[in-house]
């Protein structure tokens, strides 16, 4: 018949089996039906090797899961650690059957010799062998003789002998002794068709049907020269023997058809095995925190991003955990019931604080997601439930400080890019009026006219500096960041900014500058190194004292790869409602200030994968203002081209 090897599945086979499939098909002359196991994505991935997994294997429990959910529930995940196909599980039942009947024939005999009755020797003789034979046979598998089904032809053939041809000899050698007794061993017969049916292709089955019904034939015609009723014997053989070929043929279209489904069911596990751990690998990595929480507030599921935002510092417990478990998270389980009750959430989320102990707080923006019910009659028999009427929650949270400054940052490159437009635009009317204004100073004026004229320069130098500054961190082609000797680069920076500023030197100087002996070769740029040390030094300048020393500049190295450059001052400490915003742009505390000084000396570390921060300094220090760019350090003879990885 037209069905699949019985053999067949996911696993792995040897090239020794392969060749036996071959062979077996040869030998039916038809190929197996049935959908093929499709090509996985992920190799052999295994949905049950779930030990780094944050899902916990048994968070969808019988008792929790929906009337239409498609998870993996016990019974199918039974069924797929359930490594042989269900063939070699019938094989094994028929084995442990010829076990039982060859038992019950010993039995019967037995008994029946007990209570006087007369028995053949030779009835008793066939009982006693094929019970021996059967029961050996049944336990042969369990040492590996024949545990699974046969590979090859030969395999096959010695296993039809030893179990369909043992019992075809065996039930037709006691149906011929016991024609005349009491005894009716005609139904035995069915169980040897019936497995050919089964387990061989479909030209031996037929040929198995065929023979017994022959020798029914036979042993009938051989009653009726023995003078018993032709018509009646002949009539009953050859119902028996129509009978057996519709139970070979029903047999073997209801195997393959089992087969089949086995294969199919197979396969679709397997692709439900790649789409799980394709799931699990997005979601681990996903920047949001996930959480699925069943009805009793207990958490089924929980990706690093979400256990990271439930603790105050490193991460929370694996899943499953309950939201009752931690006093800090009463909010968030309020919440949480609230969802689940009413079986909505606004749809931007909902902003929840966690208070941790200490006083530390943080604040999660959480929007929820429903697994919905998909059928009306899975709905109408949740919501009939005593508890919540939504069975599972899927919480997307995020720290609602990281989603600020997202958004400031989103508005922050928007607008960069419109500063750019806007200060190309303005650059060549700039250009005009500055020369405009240079031919006019060139003339004889009066005094009040030149005193105009002179406003109308220093104002048109002021634009262009803030021309300048706009179009410096505007977005264009990536800067080459090169091998810098830092030592070298400051030392210079800072002696010509000094000159600039008339600013003397020495040791009674406002400027102190502390600078390695060795150099100290980092990743920047020589003119955008410049850029962000005169612009801190402005900054020291305008909020520090005229005492000696108010500004301290320095250089060291942090480690073996990285080192900062430092500027302090003396200056009063910055308030904390100016400290968040001081590398915002056109944030500025002086009335004619752009805004733009420490803007651009973020924008230029972050270029070359440096950083800078405001640290406030102790009480106790006289300098309370320091400023530290990070920088990466680099062998002097490489010359990193492009922008560092972040």
């Amino acid at each position: 018949m037209n069905r699949p090897d019985p053999a067949t599945g996911p696993q792995a086979v040897s090239p020794e089996q392969e060749r036996g499939r071959r062979d077996r098909r040869s030998g039916d002359r038809r190929q197996a039906g049935g959908p093929p196991a499709p090509d996985t994505l992920f190799g052999a991935s295994d949905m049950h090797s779930s030990a780094d997994s944050f899902f916990d294997p048994g968070w969808l429990a019988a008792g929790d899961a929906p009337a239409d959910s498609r998870f993996l529930l016990r019974q199918a995940r039974r069924a797929a650690r359930e490594q042989d196909s269900a063939l070699t599980r019938i094989f094994r039942t028929y084995a442990a059957a010829r076990a039982a009947i060859g038992v019950g024939l010993v039995a019967v005999q037995g008994a029946g010799s007990l209570l006087g009755a007369r028995h053949s020797e030779w009835v008793a003789l066939i009982s006693v062998v094929y019970a021996v034979q059967a029961v050996v046979l049944w336990l042969l598998p369990r040492f590996g003789a024949l545990a699974q089904l046969p590979q090859n032809a030969w395999q096959r053939r010695r296993q039809w002998l030893a179990t369909i041809g043992v019992d075809l000899l065996a039930f037709t050698l006691l149906h011929l002794l016991a024609v005349g007794s009491t005894f009716n061993f005609t139904a035995l017969l069915v169980l040897p068709v019936l497995m050919a049916g089964v387990l061989t292709s479909r030209l031996l089955a037929l040929g198995t049907a065929a023979a017994v019904a022959l020798m029914l034939l036979l042993v009938a015609s051989r009653s009726v020269l023995d003078g018993a009723d032709a018509q009646l014997l002949l009539l009953q053989s050859g119902l028996a023997g129509l009978g057996l070929f519709i139970i070979t043929l029903l047999s073997g279209e209801l195997a393959g058809r089992l087969a089949r489904e086995e294969l199919a069911a197979r396969g679709s596990l397997e692709l439900a095995r790649q789409q799980a751990q394709l799931n699990r690998l997005v979601i681990e990595e996903m920047a949001d925190g996930v959480l699925v929480i069943d009805r009793r507030l207990r958490v089924r599921a929980a990706n690093p991003a979400a256990r990271a935002l439930l603790v105050e510092q490193g991460l929370g417990p694996p899943a499953p955990f309950a939201l009752r478990d931690r006093p800090a998270w009463s909010a968030l389980q309020q919440a949480v019931e609230r969802a689940l009750a009413e079986g909505s959430w606004p749809e931007a989320g909902h902003d929840t604080p966690l208070a941790f102990d200490g006083g530390h707080t943080r604040t999660l923006r959480m929007r929820v997601r429903f697994m919905r019910s998909r059928t009306p009659a899975a709905r109408a028999a949740v919501a009939g439930e005593d508890r919540a009427g939504e069975p599972f929650a899927v919480l997307l949270i995020e720290d609602l400080r990281t989603l600020q400054a997202r958004i400031r940052q989103e508005k922050l490159a928007a607008m960069g890019r419109v500063s750019a437009g806007i200060a190309h635009e303005i650059r060549n009317p700039l250009a005009a009026i500055s020369q405009a204004n240079a031919l006019l100073l060139e003339e004889e004026l009066p005094p009040a006219q030149q005193r105009l004229a002179r406003m109308v320069a220093d104002n048109v130098a002021r634009l262009k500096r803030l021309v300048d500054d706009v179009t410096e961190v505007a977005p264009g082609l990536a800067p080459t960041a090169r091998a810098v000797d830092a030592v070298a680069e400051v030392a210079a920076a800072a002696a010509d900014w000094a000159r600039t500023v008339q600013l003397p030197t020495g040791a009674g100087s406002r400027l102190r500058v502390d600078l390695p002996a060795t150099p100290l070769t980092v990743s920047f740029d020589h003119e955008h190194l410049r850029r962000v040390l005169v612009n801190l030094l402005d900054n020291a300048q305008r909020h520090a004292s005229a005492e000696p020393g108010a500004i301290w500049l320095r250089l060291a190295a942090r480690d073996e790869g990285s080192a900062e450059l430092s500027v302090l001052s003396d200056g009063a400490p910055i308030p904390p409602e100016v400290e968040r915003h001081l590398f915002e742009p056109f944030f500025s505390t002086r009335s004619r200030g752009s805004g733009l000084g420490l803007y651009i000396c973020r924008e230029l570390c972050e270029r070359f994968g440096a950083s800078i921060e405001y640290r406030p300094r102790p009480a106790t220090e006289r300098l309370r203002n320091e400023f530290v760019v990070s920088l990466r350090r680099v062998a002097a003879a490489d010359t990193p081209h492009g922008p560092p990885p972040p």
